[in-house]
């Protein structure tokens, strides 16, 4: 289990898995949502829907690259080899 999770956090911060201008657009958006949307009575029904297809995403991405072993559509895996196996 622990090394599940260390490949995980090593997906998730990898400098290679999105590239910069999209982390920077997604986290621009993020933050416009919660600024306009904050005082809404939707505001927790939409981020709630927001973060179950947030993890959809992710789970259909690690079942389609074999937890991160394979290559998939935006998921180049040779970019992203785990540091135990670049020698890191």
């Amino acid at each position: 289990m622990n090394k599940i999770l260390k490949r995980e956090f090593e997906v998730a911060f990898s400098k290679h898995a999105q590239p910069v201008w999209f982390r920077v657009v997604k986290y621009i958006l993020l933050g416009s949502f919660i600024y306009f949307f904050r005082k809404s009575k939707w505001f927790w029904i939409i981020l709630t829907v927001l973060f179950i297809l947030s993890l959809l995403l992710h789970f259909w991405y690690r079942y389609k690259t074999e937890a991160w072993t394979k290559s998939y559509g935006g998921w180049d895996y040779d970019k992203n080899k785990p540091r135990m196996m670049n020698g890191s």
